[in-house]
């Protein structure tokens, strides 16, 4: 019966990678319902920018606390989970610490590594548990961030806190263990961090201690597992889509706005200008801008996967700080919640996009997007460079082109800009008149 524990492992493994895959294929599919967008230009830059922003964390450090906080857990994240490593192979193999032999005394100084880092992720989780619930950073406690997304930001925090406290639990009942002589467990000599709690331990029966061993291996490797399933359902999944999110970042300068293909072509056809494909017959024009997911590119639905919810775009927005409605990240959170919807539908059969809905009017309303600036102030907060303005620009457009829906102060702008040339309503020729008056005020002096 002793092969029972590994048939156990090997079951939990195949449920959890079962589960990924699922959800992986839902995301991807979700993600491609927006159109299609080339963006392979420019490699030596993006591969610049992804580790630089995304692997470097070049931009959290604009705020220097919490960035060093996030460190210690990124860091930690990385390097413990290499551990990970030895607990599948255990759980496979039905080994115990199967590197340490190999290892030897480097094994012991890997293991304090691992312990010094799991005391640094757990103290800075305490610290963001501290920043979210008492006191009361103002980017967490905005509107969008009642309910599920509150929670899942102290439950992600609660679990790294129990999953370390495991770590530490299991590594100091092992050595009470190899101290009395079991021959299944090895001695590994002073480990700093869990010796601090040995004594808690010391008093229990070797049966206890056992129990109390296994019971901490078992819940820390089911942890990392449900950890990860976790993660693909959660706003954490930003620690895997930061990475192609920077990689596929808008590189453009940040004031430049992209043009419409299909109006830039329609003005090249009046002015008889060759366009690309213009033997061609014309195709159909599809919708002028953004009303649902489908209308936006892959990467604007992307960026929605990959947001952390951190809230420094709203923090920044002078939108949102003089009190209008609009959110960067509200719209971000929208789209991704539209596009789960959609996804979901499509999944059970129903009417998917067809639903009655659309991400314009029943999760994002025309308040929010005429009170965005153009600024660009969101898109340089971003840590992993989302481009909440890309999606906002792209809603305008549809609301100005298809449904004339612009304020009017709005309407009287674009017809002064189609017939003279500007937001006023004078003459172009008529432009320069104040130049000559400054220059017969300098004649008469």
């Amino acid at each position: 019966m002793s092969f029972l524990p590994q048939v156990a492992f090997l079951i939990i493994l195949a449920v959890a990678a079962f589960i990924i895959t699922k959800r992986v294929r839902f995301l991807k599919r979700n993600i491609f319902l927006g159109k299609g967008e080339t963006r392979n230009d420019q490699p030596e830059a993006r591969w610049k920018t992804m580790l630089l922003v995304a692997f470097g964390q070049q931009k959290m450090f604009k705020r220097l606390i919490p960035a060093f906080l996030h460190l210690l857990i990124y860091v930690g994240f990385i390097v413990i989970n290499l551990e990970v490593l030895e607990f599948v192979l255990d759980g496979i193999l039905g080994t115990h610490r199967l590197f340490a032999p190999i290892l030897g005394s480097a094994y012991t100084v890997a293991i304090n590594i691992f312990e010094f880092l799991a005391v640094a992720v757990l103290i800075s989780c305490v610290a963001f548990l501290w920043r979210r619930n008492v006191s009361k950073v103002p980017r967490f406690t905005k509107p969008e961030m009642k309910g599920w997304p509150a929670l899942d930001g102290n439950l992600i925090l609660v679990i790294e806190i129990v999953l370390m406290l495991a770590i530490l639990t299991m590594n100091a009942t092992d050595q009470i263990l190899a101290n009395r002589g079991d021959e299944h467990y090895i001695a590994l000599g002073t480990l700093f961090f869990s010796s601090l709690i040995q004594p808690l331990f010391e008093g229990m029966s070797t049966g206890s201690l056992v129990f109390v061993e296994r019971f901490a291996w078992w819940f820390h490797i089911a942890g990392i597992l449900a950890f990860a399933v976790y993660v693909t359902y959660s706003k954490h999944l930003h620690i895997f889509l930061a990475f192609p999110n920077t990689w596929y970042s808008n590189l453009k300068p940040k004031g430049e706005m992209a043009n419409m293909p299909e109006v830039t072509n329609e003005v090249n056809m009046m002015l008889g200008i060759p366009t690309e494909g213009s033997n061609e017959p014309p195709a159909e024009i599809g919708r002028f801008g953004a009303k649902d997911v489908n209308d936006l590119s892959w990467v604007n639905v992307m960026n929605a996967y990959s947001c952390t919810e951190c809230g420094r775009c709203t923090a920044e927005c002078p939108a949102n700080l003089t009190g209008k409605k609009l959110s960067p990240r509200k719209i971000m959170m929208d789209v991704r919640d539209r596009a789960d919807e959609v996804g979901k539908s499509i999944d059970v059969g129903g009417p998917g996009l067809e639903d009655g809905k659309s991400l314009l009017g029943d999760y994002i309303t025309k308040e929010e997007l005429n009170a965005c600036t153009s600024c660009n102030a969101c898109v340089e907060a971003c840590p992993v460079n989302i481009d909440p303005l890309s999606i906002i620009l792209q809603m305008r457009r549809y609301v100005a082109m298809e449904e004339s829906g612009t304020p009017a102060q709005w309407n009287a702008m674009f017809q002064n800009m189609e017939t003279s040339f500007s937001p006023w309503k004078f003459s172009p020729q008529d432009r320069f008149n104040w130049a000559d008056s400054v220059k017969n005020e300098e004649v008469s002096d």
